[in-house]
């Protein structure tokens, strides 16, 4: 299926055209049929000579109905745009397509009404003069008559050509659903209508509308029931949830899209407009039509605050409507309500406090685009998620760090900066073995520890918690006393200093701490330490006693003193190199070669 809108003027015979082609009834309400008016959206449908089926949303051509037009026509792929032979191009003639034109809108036919009234070559001349300024300039245009039926079958030709030609919509694209319209049914609850432009929804799917949970509970196109469809297509969800929806609001896939109400975006003047742009504007997008404040920044960038928050993805296409602006004063020209497009450049844009900021933030939006490279400039760090909530997908290359992409200028900035960093930490904190993760994280204002990890490059490595460099990092007076300590160690290696010779060295609490930590001393109990890998030469010595062994033989085949010997074997204990037999004996294990590098027996 395709789906196609009308556009032109009021009373240029919209709706009778679309009665012709399809049969149906496009006017729903009883005013409309009395005042012969449309006032509201419309809906039919018809298959073409090729089997295709196209759905056509009949919008209201009156001025007073533009808010409702663009609710058509925000979703709708394509236009069949319409003027009559008997009065030819009219103002909101030039509104509709100037609001499509805005939108984005390439694709279309140009038919020109009432051709058994007047003679429709005059009225077609100029819609093609005017449309080929546009971007419908290549609309095949025909003449028809709605009511005696001349030309309906090349018409309908036009439309299997038409619709061929628009492009295939993404079923795998994320979906988002304005709803056009909202009623009840009698034991089935809330229904609402849209057309779908892409994605698929499935009965019994869960869709967010307004962040809020909505289950599907049953689903109709073309008036029939259906378990699955994907775009383009109208359909009818019957719903299940807490929230009532309207008109305007969007169902959407969670997590397929970005909530928001700030935006900056990039203006493209309609034409004709003036190019001035007040601070207070409607904004239209899909069916939704809300208020919003403009901040100019600069050039053709502006920040929108929208009155409530809207999906969006980047390179979204928003509509500025001034609702005030009056197009029948004629003494200001053709003053056409529809200002400017506006493109999505940012949905999470940062705050603006500094002066200058404005301009800042205008000069590095001027050649933004809408993909990931341009969001990675802006925000520096992003999720895949988050990413993908803003419509531009995973980025060329892999994560810098689990989920997380990086700009790629950003992230070697980071890595030159974090040497640096660390290397003022140790001369800040020269009792410390390293610097915390999470310090490292607050000074590179990063969200996440893992950042700080995936940065760390040699010499520097992690260890608990920490960046380190390995020993060469102890402090200068540190590394000294434990220069000063070593020969005396080296000399009797199981005989610790006590803490006066420690104090002596200048090695107290905190620096006997510092030097554990680097790995340049070994502590077995407090205030106890030897040279790193004295455990594994006491654990050989202890392999050649007769086993079981005693304190007292430990302590002397280790020539070292009860007060080393009692807590060396508890830490022998606990790396499971010796196991206690009786409260006075202990033996050596049999240890696996990756154990130790040793055996014992």
């Amino acid at each position: 299926m395709q789906v196609v809108a009308t556009a032109g003027h009021v009373d240029h015979g919209k709706s009778t055209l679309v009665r012709a082609l399809t049969g149906m009834e496009p006017d729903r309400l009883e005013e409309e049929r009395r005042r012969g008016l449309t006032i509201e959206l419309g809906y039919a449908w018809t298959a073409l000579s090729s089997g295709e089926r196209v759905a056509f949303v009949d919008v209201p051509g009156h001025e007073r109905f533009l808010g409702t037009m663009l609710a058509g026509v925000g979703p709708v792929p394509a236009v069949m745009f319409v003027v009559a032979a008997d009065e030819g191009w009219m103002p909101q003639s030039e509104e509709h397509l100037v609001a499509l034109e805005t939108l984005g809108v390439r694709l279309g036919l140009l038919v020109v009404t009432r051709a058994d009234l007047a003679d429709p070559a005059p009225a077609m001349n100029q819609a093609r003069a005017r449309l080929a300024e546009s971007g419908l300039g290549q609309a095949e245009a025909l003449a028809v008559s709605g009511r005696t039926g001349q030309g309906l079958g090349e018409l309908r030709e036009a439309l299997d050509r038409l619709v061929a030609a628009l492009p295939a919509p993404d079923p795998e694209a994320p979906v988002r659903l304005w709803i056009d319209r909202v009623f009840s049914v009698h034991g089935s609850g809330t229904v609402v209508t849209g057309t779908l432009p892409a994605g698929r929804i499935e009965v019994g799917d869960e869709l967010a509308l307004d962040g809020e949970p909505m289950r599907v509970r049953a689903m109709e196109s073309l008036k029939e029931p259906v378990t699955s469809v994907t775009g383009a297509v109208r359909v009818a969800l019957n719903l299940r949830g807490r929230v009532a929806p309207e008109r305007g609001h969007a169902l959407v896939t969670p997590g397929g899209w970005t909530f928001t109400d700030l935006v900056d975006v990039r203006l493209t003047p309609a034409r004709d407009a003036d190019g001035s742009v007040p601070q207070r504007l409607t904004v239209h997008i899909g069916s939704a039509s809300v208020g919003c404040a403009v901040r100019p920044l600069g050039g053709d960038v502006a920040r929108l605050r929208l009155a409530r928050p809207l999906p969006l993805h980047l390179g979204d296409v928003l509509l500025l409507r001034d609702p005030g602006r009056d197009p029948r004063r004629h003494d200001l020209g053709h003053a056409t309500r529809v200002l400017a497009g506006a493109s999505v450049l940012d949905m999470r844009p940062p705050e603006l406090r500094r002066r200058g900021a404005a301009r800042e933030r205008a000069a590095a939006l001027e050649t933004a685009a809408p993909d990931a490279a341009s969001l990675l400039r802006a925000h520096r760090l992003l999720r895949a998620e988050e990413l993908a909530a803003m419509g531009c997908g995973v980025p060329l290359g892999r994560p810098v760090c689990a989920d997380w992409h990086a700009d790629p200028a950003y992230w070697s900035s980071l890595g030159e900066r974090l040497p640096e960093v660390v290397r003022r930490y140790a001369a800040e904190h020269p009792l410390e073995p390293g610097m915390p993760l999470e310090i490292a994280r607050h000074e590179l204002d990063l969200p996440d520890r893992r950042l700080v990890t995936a940065l760390v490059r040699p010499p520097l490595t992690v260890a608990d918690g920490r960046i380190v460099s390995g020993p060469s990092d102890l402090p200068p007076p540190v590394a000294r006393a434990v220069q000063r300590l070593a020969p005396e160690l080296s000399a009797h290696p199981f005989l610790a200093p006590e803490a006066v010779r420690l104090a002596e060295l200048g090695l107290g609490p905190r620096e006997l701490a510092a030097a554990v930590r680097a790995g340049a001393l070994l502590r077995i109990a407090d205030g106890i330490v030897l040279l790193p890998g004295a455990d594994v030469r006491a654990a050989a010595l202890l392999a050649r006693l007769p086993q079981p062994f005693t304190v007292s033989e430990a302590r002397t085949a280790l020539k070292t003193s009860r007060r080393v010997a009692v807590p060396l074997l508890e830490h022998l204990d606990r790396k499971g190199i010796t196991e206690r037999v009786d409260d006075a004996h202990r033996r050596c294990r049999s240890l696996s070669p990756g154990q130790t590098g040793y055996m014992v027996g």
